[in-house]
Formats: structure tokens, sequence, C-alpha cells
């Protein structure tokens, strides 16, 4: 028989192909690429075949032939530059889309991937040039003005971008990312209530898509509006419930809002959506560390190995459990099996208390130096904020003098047994480490004690009034709104009822005396009172949430001057305005607690009861401890952190010089 004529090649492979036989079609065209005088077609024809069959490199390579001899066919380059694209050579694709191709080609296509890859690979200035070009010929293309404007924005123009999103939006109302994108946007540009707004109407719009809600809770986030934060999340959380990735930033939110059953419920949910999910494992160990639920340290370990967790994220649950359990050599070992990328600080934290716990100073102080360290690190700037709070300070301690005080409106205190049954509360202060968290459990144990752990009803009203320079021109309207304010925001949080005393524990309460004096003057307040050496030393070693005080304790230098401003800004309050106030000292309760703290219950007034002394069962029932001290309230009362300090001695003679004086005005031993 003889040979097919070349030129009847093609159209036989093409016939193969339309019929499904995609072999005889491939062995037609391989035939033409020797024989045809052109051999363009086939080159084109196999790089088709090659990528229909999902053999994008043979795909590539033929496509690439045909390009070379036709440079200008559009179709031949638009076949390459997607298998180029699904070979991951997004550099070589945009080579082949040239600005003079895009620009010669009337379909636009090239120009469309011409912009697409430039903005993939950064080139913001090539991608916004081939949208422009394509927005010439076809304003009214959407998908071309919402990837402009996304384009202005990575080049930082986000007026430009704006422009550009809006336009989108205008052509189609109903296209949800534009409004995401146009939002993100409007942030870049600080009009964040823009929008807010904008997204607010998005939930509205779109009912069953997560991502607007999720992009509100990120804008609250950032504005610091953790409540509505929370609720956008939830939404989102709602609208897509198979995510386990809002599941687990629910997780991260409610432990936060200090709601532990939601946090719990929402990390369970995550590993059952993602049983692999490392960071809900970790953020479990966490919620039980802080809710003294060791057992279930163990549970946790073995479903996140059988699960198939990270081994780092395994061992340092077990030596969370191996620390509770005393067994600090198998904890430390277990803790060489976490690498640096599981929890980094938190984990160097854990090492620091084991090594403490052995007696292995100089490694502990150097682990916990190291902690704190990674700690700076954060885009919060932790040290500015503490370098700003006690400068702030400094201003409110240099308004403490008597002629500040003598400068006060005169206003006739309100009757407490007038004042809608609400008496004046009891202030429990003192600095951080100072034995709060022990004396406000040993209070819990009372029937008709309410103590409120560090929640924010004085903080919230002293942000209403302006803080303490307000103090003096307050009448007696505002200081009725500022108490009804405090009891509303009371509420939010405990329930007090009309026979039990509200007990209001937050230690840095210890420079708000003019605050607390000017609205509640008959509150009574105690001092918790420690070493000040031991007091600081604790600090640094404790793992507080990096709010604006707590930043102070990630350097020893820090956590000296914020004791010095701290004890400085409470003594010439006191001597101002004396208190009604009873301190309690944390050397002597340790020794004596029903010694150190009956005369404390007859001076409030609460009727003694021997059961308040076991200080233990009160903390396994209260739930979530916020406080540093959630590890050690559960424990029987302790004696090995009294007197710390001395065997730190060495790391704390830097600041020394700035304790000693304190040391002496407390009646503690000379340095």
């Amino acid at each position: 028989m003889a040979e097919p004529n070349p030129e009847e090649l093609l159209p036989a492979a093409l016939d193969a192909a339309r019929h499904g036989d995609l072999d005889r079609a491939r062995a037609l065209a391989t035939e033409g690429l020797g024989r045809a005088s052109d051999p363009v077609p086939f080159h084109a024809f196999l790089g088709m075949l090659a990528a229909r069959d999902g053999e994008p490199a043979l795909a590539a390579t033929h496509l690439r032939a045909a390009h070379v001899a036709k440079p200008a066919d559009v179709t031949i380059a638009c076949n390459l530059i997607a298998v180029l694209m699904q070979t991951g050579d997004d550099e070589a694709a945009l080579a082949v889309a040239s600005e003079a191709l895009a620009q010669a080609d009337p379909s636009l296509r090239v120009a469309r991937y011409r912009g697409f890859l430039a903005q993939k690979l950064g080139d913001f200035d090539g991608a916004i040039a081939a949208y422009e070009h394509i927005l010439r010929q076809a304003p009214d293309d959407f998908e071309t003005w919402n990837n402009l404007g996304n384009a202005r924005a990575g080049l930082g123009d986000h007026a430009g971008a704006v422009e550009g999103l809006r336009q989108a939006m205008r052509l189609d109302p109903e296209a949800a990312p534009v409004r995401l994108n146009l939002a993100t946007a409007l942030i870049a540009l600080d009009r964040p209530d823009e929008a807010q707004a904008l997204l607010e109407q998005a939930l509205h719009d779109f009912p069953q898509d997560p991502r607007a809600a999720f992009e509100l809770y990120v804008l609250h986030k950032r504005a610091e509006r953790q409540e509505p934060a929370l609720a956008a999340l939830e939404a989102a959380g709602s609208r897509d419930p198979a995510s386990a990735d809002y599941q687990l930033k629910l997780g991260i939110e409610y432990g936060l809002a200090r709601r532990t059953e939601g946090a719990e419920r929402a990390y369970r949910r995550a590993i059952s959506l993602d049983p692999g999910l490392t960071d809900a494992y970790l953020g479990l160990a966490v919620q039980y560390e802080h809710t003294n639920r060791e057992g279930e340290f163990a549970p946790l370990a073995a479903l996140a190995r059988d699960s198939g967790a990270d081994p780092g994220a395994v061992a340092l649950i077990e030596a969370l459990d191996l620390r509770r359990a005393g067994s600090f050599e198998p904890a430390l070992a277990r803790m060489a099996d976490v690498p640096e990328t599981i929890e980094p600080e938190r984990a160097e934290h854990i090492r620091a208390t084991l090594l403490d716990r052995l007696g292995r100073t100089n490694e502990a102080y150097a682990a916990y130096a190291a902690a704190n360290h990674l700690l700076e690190a954060s885009p919060t700037d932790p040290l500015a904020r503490a370098a700003a709070l006690r400068d702030k300070l400094d201003g409110e301690i240099a308004l403490l003098t008597p002629e500040w005080r003598d400068g006060w409106r005169a206003v006739e205190p309100v009757d407490a047994r007038f004042d809608q049954g609400r008496p004046d509360p009891v202030f429990l202060v003192g600095f951080p480490r100072s034995g709060t968290t022990l004396l406000d459990t040993i209070l819990m144990g009372h029937r008709r004690a309410v103590v409120l752990e560090e929640q924010p009803p004085l903080n919230l009203v002293d942000d209403m009034i302006g803080g303490m320079a307000a103090l003096p021109d307050l009448d007696a309207t505002a200081i009725a709104a500022a108490r009804d304010r405090y009891f509303v925001e009371v509420a939010k949080v405990a329930e007090v009822g009309p026979d039990q005393l509200l007990i209001d524990k937050s230690p840095l309460f210890l420079y708000r005396l003019p605050l607390i004096r000017r609205l509640f003057p008959r509150a009574r307040i105690i001092l918790a009172m420690r070493h000040p050496c031991d007091v600081v030393l604790s600090c640094f070693m404790s793992n507080f949430r990096l709010n604006s005080a707590m930043s102070n304790f990630l350097r020893l230098e820090d956590a000296a001057a914020f004791y010095d401003r701290a004890f400085t800004h409470w003594i010439r309050a006191a001597e101002l305005f004396a208190p009604d106030s009873r301190t309690i000292v944390y050397e002597r309760l340790i020794e004596d607690v029903g010694a150190e703290v009956r005369p404390l219950f007859d001076w409030l007034g609460l009727e003694w009861d021997e059961s308040v002394l076991d200080h233990t069962s009160t903390a396994r029932a209260r739930g979530l401890i916020t406080t540093a001290s959630y590890s050690q309230v559960t424990e029987p009362i302790y004696k090995r952190a009294a007197g710390r300090w001395e065997r730190y001695r060495a790391h704390l003679d830097v600041v020394l010089p700035v304790l000693r004086p304190w040391v002496e005005h407390f009646g503690y031993p000379s340095l």
C-alpha cells in the first residue's frame, strides 16, 4: 500500500482524534513531523494531544517548537502559555505573553494572560499596563477592573485600587470577591469605617458566603474590638462549618474571651474536621492547663499521636503532663523533642520552669531570658508600649500633690445605703506575683464574697471619664454616671446578691487609687505585699499576655522600673487620700494562712468559716484561672518561692539599686 501524501496526514490525524482513536491520531501526526514540509501544524496538534492526556511537559516541547516557528500565532502562543503555567514555569509563560504580542492580539487573550502572570510574579507595573490595554478596548470588563484594582494595591496605589474596584463593583454588584478586595483597599487607605460598612452590607447581601464575615473579624481585631470580632468570626464559622481553620481561630478567640467551654468545643470541632491540625491540640492543652484539668493531658497526647499531629506537639503535651506530676527530669527530657517551630515562646518558658524546679539556676535564667526575648519581637512592639506606660505613670505621679488634690470639685459622697443597694466594692491590689491569686482564691471560698478576677469594669470607667487628669473636674452627676457604668459592667461578668460583698481584684489597680477614691470614697483596699526582689523576679519569670503593663516584665530593668513607678504612685496617692486599707504579707500568709487572713475577714465583715482555708478545692471549682498563677493555686500552699530571689541574686544585681529602697521601706531585711 502506498504511503499517504504528507498533506493528508494532518486531516487524517484530526479525523482519528474526532473519532476517539488518539493513538492513531498521535502516530499520524508524529509521522507528519518527519515528512511534511511544514512541521508547525503537527507540533501544535501533538502539543494539544499531550496537554489533553495530562503530559504538560511534552505538550510544552511541541508547542514551543511551533511558537518559535510562528511567534505571531496567538492560538499557539496561548496554548503554550497555558501548559507552561501548568508546569509551574510562570516566568517562561510571561515571556511568551510578551507585551508586543499582547498589543497585537485583537482577542485580548494574550493581554489577559500577561496581566495575570505579571501580577502573580510581582511585576505590578507590567500587570497594570496589560489591564489598562484591555480596558481601552473593553471598558465594561468588570473582571479586569477588579484585577487592575488589586494590581494597583500591590504597587501601593491604594487610591487607584479603590477607583478600579469601585468601577468593578458598579459593573457587577453581585461579585462578592470585588467587595472584599475593595474593603481591603479602603483599610489600606485608613478608611476603616467605609470598609466596615461595605463588609456589613456584604454580610447581608451574601448570606451564605463566609468571607465577608471573616474579613470583618480581621478588621475588628485590628481595632482591638474583641466582642464584635468574635461575633463576626462566629458568623464565618456558621456559614462554613466545615472549615477547620475557622474553628481553630474560634478556639483561640473564645480562649481570649475566657469562654472555656466554647474554646474547647471549637478546638474539638477543628480536630474532628482535620485530625492532623496540630495547633488545635496545642490550644486544647493551653485550655486544660489554665483550668487545672491536668488529667486531660495524657488522653490528649494519645489522641494527637494517633491522629498524626506533629510529634513535637505531642512531646510538648506529654511534658506538661510530666511537669504537673512532678517528674521534672523526664519532662525536661521530653522537651528536647519539641522543635523550635512548635510554640517557641511557650516551649522555652516550659523549659525554664523545669530548670528552675531542678535547681539549675543559671540555665533557668538563660531560658527565661530567651523566652522573653522571643516575645520582644512581637509586631505589637511590647517594649515601646511598656515604656509608654511608664511615661504615663511619671506624668500621673507628677500630678499627685496636695495642690492637685485640693483643687478637686467638692461633691457630696453618694450614700451607699441609697445607691440602689450597691455599697462601694472592696479592691484587692498589689504588684503582680504578690500572692493576689492565692488571696482571692481564699476569699472566693466564702459564700458571701464575689470576687472579680482582673475584669474590665474599672478600666472601662477610667476610659469613660478621660483618665486621672479628669478627676478634679468631675461633678456629682458625672460621678454617679461613672458609678452606674461600673456596676453595669460588673453585672455583665458576675452576679452580686444583696447580702454579698463585691471584691474587685486586679493587682495593678495599685495605681488607680485616685480613681477609686473619687468614685468610691468608702471603698476598702486590700494591699498584697511580697518581697520586692521576689516579685520582680517572679514577674520576669512569668508567661503573661503582653498588654502594656505585662510588657514591662520582658526585661528585668523594665520590671524594676515599673515596680518603682507603681509603688511611688501608690505611696503618693495613699499619703494624699489616706485609704481604708489592710496589708496582707505573702511571707506571713504562707507561714500561717489562718492567722493572716482571719483578721482580714473580720475587717471585711465576713463571718469566719474554716472552709475558706481549703483553697485548693476552691481553686479547682473556679474553672478558668486567668493569672500567671494558674498552675500553682491548686497546689497545697508551698514556701519554695519565698526568698527564691537569693538563688538568682547574681542576675538581679543590675536592678538591686532600684529595689533596695523599697525593700527597706516595706521592712524587709536590708540587701
